[in-house]
């Protein structure tokens, strides 16, 4: 049985009609998946339903599991970008969508400020150290890496060592009784007949955040649906990854909803010589917060020569207080420092 043709089914009595693969220009050109199935009322029962779809999936050993190599990076959304989720036509908030409570934060975040605020540019959790995490990480626009295992997917976002793992063949365990920026996920491969190879994802146990800086908040009851497959962009004549994301959130969300993302191949990016490296928070040390009367909030920076500025690169004296001062070799960027011969 197909996923993506046009059947009907029974779900606890009701009737989920499921559309073929069509193209939408939400966003740019990308895929849509199906509609999003109202019947489930969690995001479990939703993954669960996939699971028994595709029979159990399959299972893959090193030599069968699908590789996406390369460099990829975020490409067409469904309406997070221009907020079409939850804005109409006249940018006026959508009724249905969002719950009172959350619908009153985000107009308290929109009525702060001017548009260069709406947008995050005064302030953005990134400033202060706080990961991207989901919902963000689908559509930061940063390169990303995605390393396929039998028994787990690996999928490396350069900004923030935002790094998702998705275990697959398992059940979730939260021994830590918390919950994660990147939260906590598994997933099954699955064979679909229009599709190909899929990747059926659920992710719980989420950090509340954002969907991109300027939307809405999310809340700590965040979870997700997600189905992956390479999907060949016709219209412009390249291969990308597509994700359909079903995102759950009784706290912030009237009904769930879904989205749609893609990532396109960066061979220009892997020619130029480009690598992933460990992103180091402490270059945010410089990032504090100021209020204005109002009480918006501002992101300012120190820089150096200024009072309280802290050398991201690392100087002997204030960075290794176990070590000799001035001991050979302990700048963290030495081609730097011979190439730019700075003075503050």
């Amino acid at each position: 049985m197909k996923l993506n043709t046009h059947l009907q089914l029974l779900i606890a009595g009701s009737t989920l009609v499921l559309s073929s693969l069509a193209f939408s220009q939400r966003g740019g050109n990308i895929p849509e998946l199906i509609p999003f199935p109202m019947e489930f009322e969690t995001s479990r029962e939703h993954y669960d339903y996939l699971l028994d779809h595709y029979e159990g999936g399959v299972t893959h050993d090193f030599s069968s599991v699908p590789q996406w190599p390369g460099l990829w990076n975020a490409g067409g959304d469904s309406g997070v970008r221009s907020n079409a989720l939850f804005k109409d036509e006249d940018g006026e908030i959508r009724d249905g969508v969002l719950t009172p409570e959350y619908k009153a934060a985000w107009e308290y975040r929109l009525n702060l400020g001017d548009q260069a605020f709406n947008a995050g540019v005064d302030y953005d959790r990134l400033t202060t150290c706080e990961p991207a995490g989901l919902p963000r990480w689908f559509m930061e626009p940063y390169i990303r890496e995605f390393l396929n295992t039998p028994s787990y997917s690996l999928w490396h976002n350069d900004l923030g060592n935002d790094t998702r793992r998705i275990y697959i063949n398992q059940e979730h365990i939260n021994i830590d009784g918390t919950h994660f920026a990147a939260g906590d996920s598994i997933g099954f491969w699955a064979v679909d007949e229009e599709l190909g190879d899929v990747l059926v994802v659920h992710t719980e146990d989420i950090y509340p955040a954002d969907f991109f800086r300027g939307t809405p908040p999310t809340s700590n009851q965040a979870e997700t649906v997600e189905i992956w497959y390479e999907w060949w962009d016709a219209e412009n004549d390249m291969i990308k990854i597509a994700v359909n994301v079903y995102f759950y959130d009784n706290l912030m969300l009237q009904k769930p909803v879904d989205l749609v993302y893609t990532y396109q191949y960066r061979q220009d990016m892997i020619d130029a010589g480009f690598r992933i490296r460990y992103w180091e928070c402490a270059q945010n040390n410089n990032t504090y917060l100021t209020f204005d009367e109002e009480g918006r909030p501002n992101t300012q920076y120190r820089l150096p020569g200024e009072p309280g500025y802290v050398d991201p690169r690392g100087v002997p004296t204030t960075r290794n207080p176990d070590l000799p001062q001035g001991l050979t070799g302990q700048e963290k960027n030495p081609v730097f420092d011979d190439a730019f011969d700075f003075v503050f």
